[in-house]
């Protein structure tokens, strides 16, 4: 008996862990999203669409755009017709090749620019920077006519070159994003180098793009974003040859020549969003510390 008593007494008992009254947590939820209402109800309003697509593309050619909204029998074969009735790939083929050189080509002339208006004195540097916003304000369409006259008279139109090759001469918003997020960085790193011997290019290469690199991939992100939606561009320079054309061409004629089928329709543009949601959750670290510093000082 005392034994037993003993062991009794050794047994080290866990503390009851007490939980919160059901009133309590309920009114905690309440007031979270009394908090957050406006966020939720922007995510509701943004991914309501999406759902839309999404399910509307398993559908059958019937039940697409009904007052049905939940697909009463799953078609998933829709996104293998799509490639059946559409040169899909080809397309994909030349989004990339657009979306992917226009975005190295911005890089390679935007970042020298960014860096000699953010961290270089010279004379004339405050004006530079005006053109480059007055430049960023000015629309596309403005200098479309112009441009079209110029490539032409290159015998480039029909090809994706005319939208390629202006991303040598820099970006307005993107050379505008960097620099903002370039000054953000303290000079003391651009003086260290300086003094132990370091040229402009290699302080720019070896000590300012490796701290930058947050900056730089939101501006590639954009570019891409940007070139890969493009739908202007490509209907005015391939409009009539579609070998060339994009995904966002392609998927306009894919719409106007099978405008019935609208599950199939669906299907393509859930296919062409797939690599831009991609793509997003890859880089969503570095743009939205991108977007957070780029605005810090003027």
């Amino acid at each position: 008996m005392t034994a037993l008593m003993t062991e009794t007494e050794s047994v080290v008992t866990a503390p009851s862990v007490k939980k919160k009254p059901r009133g309590r947590r309920r009114q905690g939820f309440l007031n979270w999203v009394a908090v957050h209402c406006v966020a939720i109800a922007l995510a509701v309003a943004f991914m309501v669409p999406i759902l839309f697509v999404l399910l509307t593309s398993f559908m059958d050619a019937q039940q697409a755009l009904t007052k049905d909204l939940w697909p009463r029998t799953w078609h998933p074969e829709n996104f293998l017709a799509v490639f059946e009735r559409a040169p899909m790939l080809l397309f994909l083929g030349n989004s990339i090749l657009y979306s992917g050189l226009a975005t190295l080509f911005m890089l390679l002339s935007s970042v020298p620019v960014a860096y000699a208006l953010a961290r270089l004195q010279w004379r004339g540097r405050t004006a530079a920077f005006y053109i480059v916003i007055v430049a960023m304000l000015l629309p596309a369409q403005v200098t479309a006519v112009p441009m079209y006259v110029v490539w032409a008279h290159l015998g480039l139109t029909g090809t994706l070159w005319p939208l390629i090759l202006p991303n040598l001469f820099g970006d307005a918003f993107s050379i505008f994003l960097i620099r903002q997020f370039l000054v953000t960085i303290p000079p003391s790193y651009s003086d260290a180098a300086r003094v132990d011997g370091a040229s402009e290019w290699q302080t720019l290469r070896h000590v300012i793009l490796p701290m930058a690199k947050p900056g730089i991939a939101a501006a590639a992100l954009f570019s891409f974003l940007n070139t890969w939606n493009d739908y202007f561009g490509p209907l005015l320079y391939t409009g009539e040859k579609p070998g060339n054309w994009t995904l966002s061409l392609g998927l306009a004629s894919f719409r106007g020549q099978h405008h019935v089928d609208w599950n199939l329709t669906m299907a393509a543009t859930v296919l062409v969003m797939l690599p831009i949601v991609v793509l997003f959750f890859l880089a969503q670290k570095q743009f939205v510390e991108g977007i957070k510093f780029s605005g810090v000082k003027g």
